[in-house]
């Protein structure tokens, strides 16, 4: 994947997400993450600049099934979505 490393910080009542969130940003980002995700209410994707399958399940655990909101739309979260059968707020669609 293309792009700058994947970092996350939390603003606000946001997780803010940028660069690739990737495979190889996924075991770094989970620490960050863990560290600062108490009390937050929605993820901001609008600076990632790549995802995939990895990143994709990074984010849609800490969504918790669709309990945080979802703000933006990275390269490639639509075709992930659907290829997973996850709902734009990454909660799994129901049979």
């Amino acid at each position: 994947m293309a792009g700058a490393a994947g970092s996350v910080r939390r603003d606000g009542d946001a997780l803010v997400f940028a660069g690739a969130i990737d495979a190889a940003s996924v075991p770094a980002l989970w620490s960050q993450a863990q560290a600062c995700r108490g009390g937050a209410a929605r993820l901001d994707l609008g600076a990632v600049t790549a995802l995939d399958s990895a990143g994709l399940a990074l984010l849609a655990e800490l969504a918790g099934d669709g309990a945080l909101a979802v703000d933006g739309t990275p390269p490639g979260l639509a075709e992930l979505c659907r290829a997973y059968r996850l709902t734009p707020t990454l909660a799994f669609v129901s049979a």
